[in-house]
Parts: C-alpha cells; structure tokens; sequence
C-alpha cells in the first residue's frame, strides 16, 4: 500500500476503527481456534497493520494498530535490542519520545536516552518480557545516558544498562552512581502531561521523596514496582481517538511518600509462597480469543511497502503537535542543582552465560 493511501486511511480516525470494530465482531482466525499463543501470533509480524492509529484493549491486554517506528538513531536518542522489533508504538508515544529526548539533551544536559522496548509492530502480547507493552503506549528508558558515539548493532545487543542499587544493600540507591542529573530526568518524564505514569524501582521512588526540592506535584505519577533499576517505564494515556482503548485509574492523590510506599520496605512484597502447589502448573499463554475482538482484523491487516514508510519523522508524520510539558516544568527542572555527568558509569557488556 503507498504512502498516500496509508496517510489517507489514517485521516479516516475514528470512521475506520468503527469499520474494523464492527467486521472484527463477525472475525474468526484458525489460529485462535487451534490455540496458539498469541504472543507468537504478534511476534512473528515484522511490519503494522496499515490501518488507522488506534490502541485497542488494555495495556497488557491488547494490540495496536497503525503502529509507528521510531528511527534507530536520533541526535539525542538510540533505540537498543533492535534484534527485538520493539522500537513501535502508537504515533503519540512515539511523538513524546522524542520531545522527551530533545527536552532533556536542551534542558537539562543528558545526553541523550536509550530506548528500550515500547512495543511489537502490532502490540499484543510480547514473546518475553513483557506483561504490559501492548497497546503502543509504554515505552522503557534506561538509566544509562547515551555514549557520545553511535553504538554498533553489536553493542546495543551485549551492552548492559546499569543498576542504580548497591548490591550490598535492601533496596538502596548507589550514592556512586545516582545523581541529581537521574532524579531530573525521571521527574521531568513525569511532568508531561500526557504521562499517566512513570514505573521505577521502590528505592528509586524514595531517593526521590527524600531528596526532591520544589515542585512535586508530577512526584505522585512516579510509582513503584518491582524491578526498574535499570531503566524506567513512562506510560502514557489513551490517545484521543482510541475508542477501543481502556484506561488505567488516575493514581492517587498527593506525591505518594506515604504508606503505599512503606509497604515496599516490609518483608511482604519479598516474602516467598508458604505453600507450594501439589502439582506443578503448566503456564497458561494468552490466546487470540483474550484479547478485543479488532485485534484479530489488527493481525490479519496489511501490512505497509516497507518499514520506511512508517518510520516517525521520515515518510510518517504525525496529524496533531506534541504537547509541551506541564508549566511547572521549568520548576521541575531547577528543583535541583545541575550535576556534571561526567560520574555516571558507561554501559559495559554483559558477562558471558555460566
């Protein structure tokens, strides 16, 4: 399908995706029928369904279509794993990757972001990984500034990103590696609007609530999980226009220093099973038939010419601007003092398997 007839399905919005609802509801799939996981459904796809930008279903219950890529290299961005085909997302995560990039190169002096994955061609359930990622609208960011040099395909396979926490330690930020340049970073992700929230590791969301001057108000979006001190996980809101798309509940009140957050320093979240099951149980894989209806047109769509022409920013362009950052972001930025990153330790390659 050419470029034109692509952007002019994408113009369709809302009149295509009720099309695809609506044929999608009479679908039926062999796959689906013999019960195939569909993580191998939507991971063997290498290119979108030409269709209409749209996030259908749940964050870890979906699929996407009309998925963009975002290019392999940027000035103040490289996209990692690439092995993976996970640098696609919906043309709004893609769109805000990239304001984030130049906002944090220009305001705050990092060098630029590596990206982890955002999600598959078509979303859906991820081959490994990922629970989440699905819809195009989660996207990872290591903790590990871009190198002033353009990463061989070699290296951004082996390189490891680097851990904030002291190994020595229970959930305790390294002093030697965190620095007042991380803490902007995160909270300027989480100032954006349209994040609904940014994921990172318990102790990393505390160093914040102990050591953040100023503005908090984006703070309460910084939540904690299990996990991510490598990286951190920005996920944003169901775009405009994604009808099929279900939204997560707003978080709580306040910047989430309190008990929510203690709860993560008791022996509960760590504590093992007391009991194990009599049998061992066989893993249970999402079929097709989980997931919305559309998904099934979504994987079955054609597929565009080439990866080229939905690439963000090269054939592809984005119908409506980027949303700056909230106003306070100038506050968020200053909130802490500029750093020299010159500290902050350059990725080294993974250790060979035992």
């Amino acid at each position: 399908m050419g470029f034109e007839i692509a952007a002019a399905i994408r113009r369709c919005g809302s009149a295509i995706l009720g099309l695809i609802v609506g044929a999608s509801l009479l679908a039926t799939d062999a796959a689906s029928a013999d019960g195939t996981p569909a993580k191998e459904l939507f991971g063997a796809k290498a290119l979108p369904a030409a269709m209409a930008p749209s996030s259908l279903g749940f964050y870890a219950k979906g699929c996407l279509a009309g998925g963009v890529a975002i290019p392999t290299d940027g000035p103040t961005w490289q996209a990692m794993r690439l092995s993976r085909n996970r640098r696609w997302g919906h043309p709004e995560m893609i769109a805000l990757i990239e304001r984030f990039s130049h906002d944090a190169a220009e305001k705050i002096g990092w060098p630029g972001l590596l990206l982890g994955d955002i999600s598959q061609p078509r979303g859906g359930p991820m081959t490994s990984g990922h629970a989440s990622h699905q819809i195009g609208l989660d996207a990872d960011i290591w903790l590990t500034p871009m190198p002033q040099r353009t990463l061989s395909l070699e290296e951004r396979e082996s390189i490891s990103a680097t851990s904030m926490l002291q190994k020595n330690k229970f959930l305790t930020v390294d002093p030697s590696i965190w620095t007042p340049a991380h803490a902007r970073l995160i909270m300027m992700a989480a100032s954006y609007p349209q994040v609904e929230r940014v994921f990172v590791n318990p102790a990393i969301k505390k160093k914040l609530c102990d050591t953040w001057k100023g503005d908090r108000s984006a703070l309460g979006k910084v939540r904690p999980i299990y996990g991510h001190d490598y990286h951190f996980h920005i996920r944003i809101k169901c775009p405009e226009g994604s009808v099929g798309c279900k939204g997560q509940a707003r978080v709580p009140a306040g910047d989430g220093c309190d008990k929510s957050l203690a709860w993560w320093f008791t022996d509960e979240p760590w504590a093992k099973p007391k009991k194990k099951p009599e049998k061992p149980m066989k893993p249970k894989f999402a079929k097709l038939s989980d997931l919305p209806k559309a998904c099934a047109l979504v994987l079955d769509g054609p597929a565009p010419a080439s990866e080229q022409e939905v690439t963000y920013g090269t054939a592809y362009r984005s119908a409506t601007a980027v949303p700056a950052a909230a106003t306070s972001i100038e506050a968020v930025i200053g909130a802490a003092a500029a750093a020299p990153l010159g500290n902050i330790p350059v990725p080294l390659p993974r250790p060979a398997l035992q």
